[in-house]
């Protein structure tokens, strides 16, 4: 999961709800849209906090910069049932939230699970965007690996059934901690507080859902490449949930900019704000001077 390198909004940044056609969502925006607006999505287990770093550099380049947190997801609200968090219709959702920015053509950027939700958007309708980042996210399903522990999370979760969330919530977000406790370790009590209560605070049907897309979603490579967008894969050295040569070949596959951010692993966007927005900023710079050409 995505750890934010802090958890307070810089002064340039506000915190509020983003009225759509599709519902409201919680929303981190900063900057003004000198240069371009763009919308970024969280992955799995995560939440618009996971980009809070990105946002004073970007917003000091000229941009305009929304996270998002999805349907169900930490301060979105959500239903207590499963079909409305399929994979079409958070991309739904992804196409209402960038139309309620009322930017003109948004640049958007999905982080792991948010680059497959963000894939499916534009593949249904690019007409609202002006870019597609996809940061560490791969082409199809998630490693090997990384299905066997994301099956057990399914499992545990549906086990819960009739079970009030708020007494097995808990107990599941313990068991995860213990099976990573070298990492769990080194969080502050802040930072553990904040993540324990992101996890409570989702819905269990929307963590379901979206576990099984990351263990059973189709290579849909070809049909992306297809979409005439300036396209951009980053990523850090290392991934555990895409091996980065399989990043580096969807990258060469979509005809796409490819950037590996030095010293990162799964989440550039927390470990490495500074380089990230460098680098996000220099592709949204050069896919609106090819749209101007």
């Amino acid at each position: 999961m995505s750890k934010p390198p802090r958890l307070t909004l810089p002064s340039v940044a506000r915190a509020y709800r983003l009225s759509t056609s599709r519902g409201e969502f919680a929303v981190h925006e900063a900057g003004g849209p000198a240069r371009g607006t763009a919308l970024l999505v969280p992955g799995f287990t995560g939440s618009k906090e996971d980009f809070i770093g990105l946002l004073e550099p970007l917003a000091a380049a000229g941009y305009r910069v929304v996270a998002v947190d999805g349907r169900g997801q930490h301060e979105s609200p959500g239903p207590r049932e499963e079909a409305p968090y399929a994979l079409e219709e958070l991309a739904q959702d992804v196409l209402a939230q960038a139309r309620a920015l009322e930017a003109g053509p948004v640049h958007l950027v999905g982080h792991s699970l948010g680059g497959l939700i963000s894939r499916a958007a534009v593949l249904r309708d690019p007409s609202p965007f002006a870019s597609l980042t996809l940061m560490s996210s791969g082409p199809a399903a998630i490693s090997e690996e990384q299905q066997a522990r994301t099956k057990l999370l399914v499992a545990a979760l549906e086990a819960m059934g009739d079970t009030a969330p708020d007494q097995s919530m808990p107990g599941i977000w313990a068991a995860m901690r213990a099976q990573d406790s070298e990492d769990a370790v080194a969080d502050s009590p802040e930072l553990a507080g904040f993540l324990r209560g992101r996890w409570l605070a989702t819905a269990p049907e929307q963590l379901i859902v979206t576990g099984r897309v990351l263990i059973s979603e189709p290579d849909r490579v070809d049909e992306l490449r297809t979409v005439g967008l300036p396209k951009l894969v980053l990523s850090g050295e290392v991934d555990y949930a895409w091996p980065v040569p399989l990043m580096d070949e969807m990258a060469r596959r979509l005809g796409a900019e490819r950037v590996v951010v030095p010293g990162t692993e799964h989440s550039p966007n927390a470990e490495s704000p500074g380089v990230t927005a460098g680098a996000l900023a220099a592709f949204w710079d050069s896919a609106t001077d090819s749209r101007t050409r």
